[in-house]
């Protein structure tokens, strides 16, 4: 018996910030984004889109693609760097929102990686309990957390939610992953924490509670790193990335994605991008691709489907599933 996605759902805001907006905000063009990023638009919460609400509206419908009630799930993952409060955890408050009794529930933050890092702990908990219905949600409201006079950072993030709902089944499911890790790196993709009460612990460097990011450095380490961890998969289950239907990547911007797919010898079909929607999404960026990538047909029972992210912290991974 394997996890696997029983169902999947997502949920976007309403209002649409374009490139041609953002011209009048900071000292940019839409040519620039565009060229740069491969990002035309991305969404941006608004009146009743908080991180926990979008988070709800995605589960509802993941539970609804896979015919499972709230009240069924023994476990919520939420992944996430953007919750509206520390405490309770969003994933206390998208149990509430869907009346899921049953569950226990807790948030996961491996920044752009945390989706692939709450598929597999729920992975762990269905392969100890088969009976276990797990919902994995990634989840953002990245628009509370940039510096909008900051044009390396504003122009690239957006907000949403992906979900899905796992559970157990014989001759599919999640097949291998490999996660990694480098806290060394910290400084070049950060966040700090809203300013202490406890002036011991107050940091003077501190630039607030924004994304702060080292744009260049990013870009090399996200490319070779998740070549690497795919070519370690692969290698693993004796495949070659011929085998792979399709792959979804964390959608950061399309340079990452186009150098990633021409050092992995991928297709142009076979990469899922949906960069220019909705920009970077951080976790919720691979759930909401795969949802759009099963509601266009794009996967078959059977199909072997590659997930890869890259995130602060440096976090990475790699996941292989046949759905």
């Amino acid at each position: 018996m394997r996890a696997a996605v029983l169902g999947t759902g997502s949920s976007l805001p309403e209002r649409v910030l374009t490139n041609t907006e953002l011209e009048r905000m900071v000292e940019t063009s839409d040519e620039w984004i565009r060229t740069r990023t491969g990002i035309r638009t991305r969404r941006i919460a608004g009146p009743d889109e908080q991180n926990y609400q979008l988070a709800t509206r995605a589960a509802q419908h993941a539970l609804t693609a896979a015919g499972i009630a709230a009240q069924d799930l023994g476990l919520i993952i939420v992944a996430t760097i953007s919750p509206h409060m520390l405490m309770p955890s969003c994933a206390c408050f998208v149990q509430t929102e869907l009346g899921a009794n049953n569950a226990f529930a807790f948030d996961l933050n491996a920044a752009c990686s945390g989706f692939l890092y709450a598929l597999d702990v729920a992975r762990k908990y269905i392969a100890a309990d088969p009976k276990m219905k797990v919902l994995v949600i990634g989840s953002e409201t990245l628009s509370a957390r940039v510096d909008w006079e900051d044009r390396n950072t504003c122009i690239l993030f957006g907000d949403g939610a992906g979900a899905c709902v796992l559970g157990s089944a014989e001759e599919r499911g999640i097949l291998d992953s490999c996660l990694l890790s480098d806290g060394s790196l910290w400084n070049l993709l950060y966040m700090d924490s809203p300013a202490s009460k406890n002036p011991d612990l107050l940091d003077p460097e501190s630039k607030g509670c924004v994304i702060q990011m080292s744009g260049r450095d990013v870009f090399k380490y996200a490319v070779r790193a998740m070549e690497d961890v795919v070519r370690q998969l692969l290698e693993r289950q004796q495949l070659s990335i011929s085998d792979i239907s399709l792959i979804i990547p964390h959608q950061a911007n399309i340079r990452i994605l186009d150098k990633l797919a021409d050092r992995l010898g991928a297709q142009a079909n076979q990469v899922f991008c949906n960069v220019d929607k909705y920009g970077n999404t951080s976790a919720a960026s691979i759930p909401i691709a795969l949802d759009e990538a099963v509601r266009q047909g794009r996967l078959q029972r059977g199909d072997k489907l590659l997930l890869c992210a890259f995130g602060g912290g440096f976090t990475w991974g790699s996941m292989l599933l046949k759905w």
